[in-house]
């Protein structure tokens, strides 16, 4: 089996990973729940991937990382405990249904929203962005790399956007944590939300969120928390804020496992070689005649997608023969993108979309790229 659906997933994770969740299984109690030596496993491990996190993102301190199950769930918290009816927020077509339904709910609820389009390629305008604040707007929700496109968003002049008019920050890294270097304090990112499962290559069912101080989130849930048993109100102090309830542990102790690994591998190294597989395939499918590929490759500074689709077969049927008759495994469909497929013309159609893991060989592409190829010529 050729593995090329990354974005959703990364299938190969480090030995390590694996190890951590084994060992974990076999030695972790409920952190917070006590002084026994199962508990206090559980919080060391915890906290120390919380230190790990916050080193890799650059934090303050690792009280401000808090874990979640996903992105999805980090992107509700942030966004949810974030806008108030009245409240204006700026986002883009690139967005992920993990940040559109929960702005779609809150319009719903009187908070005003600005999506921003795109080009051909499927770049947005940064001077319309700015364009588009007005007096009541309150912050800039936005992704950092479109899962689709692989196109990635300009954070540095978001930023700049965001602090002349002081805007909240909010970003879905998704398809870049563990991949891009992201310092969340020089990028005056005010919320960053990542999951576990891509790039972190980590077990699914682990992810979380960096909050800068000073902002306040209103916590999605309440419950258990292990702290201030008699107080009525969820406790107040972060990361316990944003936390209720017996968090993911085993997942938690692979995915510190994992942070370890792509601290010892070099983020640099991963992305390089990840982008020179993705560049080696889209230079082999770009030429073929009928093959279409969408989104904007006159730079590097992308996440490592190639999205296409052939004539004007449904990306579904292409994606079956990849996998039924080459063993290659990709993602066709709308990819949780509906802004961005419309943007591109590709409701109805789709589109296949490969996605590499630094996992991934040479020889797998040249494999993916004579598969398209006589797909195409059929």
């Amino acid at each position: 089996m050729i593995y090329m659906d990354n974005a959703a997933t990364t299938l190969r994770k480090p030995v390590q990973v694996k190890e951590a969740v084994l060992a974990a299984l076999d030695t972790m109690g409920n952190a917070g729940r006590g002084a026994s030596d199962p508990a206090l496993d559980a919080s060391r491990v915890i906290y120390g991937t919380r230190e790990k996190l916050a080193g890799l993102f650059h934090a303050e301190s690792p009280s401000r990382i808090v874990f979640t199950a996903n992105s999805t769930e980090s992107l509700n918290i942030a966004i949810k405990g974030l806008c108030d009816p009245g409240d204006h927020v700026i986002t883009t077509v690139l967005e992920h249904n993990s940040v559109l339904r929960p702005l779609y709910e809150c319009r719903e609820q009187g908070t005003a929203l600005t999506i921003l389009g795109c080009d051909e390629k499927g770049n947005i305008s940064y001077e319309e962005m700015e364009r588009a604040i007005r007096t009541e707007t309150k912050m800039i929700v936005c992704t950092h790399a479109s899962n689709l496109t692989g196109n990635m968003i300009d954070l540095e002049r978001v930023h700049a956007i965001a602090e002349r008019h002081g805007l909240l920050l909010i970003v879905d890294a998704s398809q870049t944590a563990g991949v891009w270097e992201i310092d969340v304090q020089k990028l005056g990112i005010d919320v960053l939300c990542f999951t576990g499962h891509k790039g972190l290559l980590g077990p699914q069912g682990t992810g979380g969120m960096y909050v800068r101080p000073g902002v306040e989130i209103r916590p999605l849930l309440s419950g258990g928390s292990g702290i201030d048993t008699y107080n009525t109100h969820h406790p107040a102090q972060m990361p316990t804020a944003l936390e209720a309830g017996t968090l993911n542990g085993h997942g938690i102790a692979g995915l510190g496992a994992a942070v370890s690994y792509i601290m010892e591998t070099g983020p640099d190294t991963i992305r390089e070689w990840e982008l020179a597989l993705m560049q080696r395939f889209y230079q082999g499918i770009s030429g073929i005649p009928g093959v279409k590929v969408y989104g904007d490759f006159s730079t590097n500074n992308r996440a490592a997608i190639v999205s296409f689709n052939i004539g004007d077969y449904d990306s579904s049927e292409v994606s079956d023969e990849l996998n039924v008759h080459y063993g290659i495994v990709t993602r066709p469909g709308a990819h949780c993108a509906p802004l961005m497929h419309q943007a591109l013309g590709t409701v109805d159609q789709g589109a296949v979309r490969f996605s590499f893991s630094h996992f991934n060989t040479e020889e797998e592409v040249d494999v993916s790229v004579r598969a398209v190829k006589e797909l195409a010529e059929e």
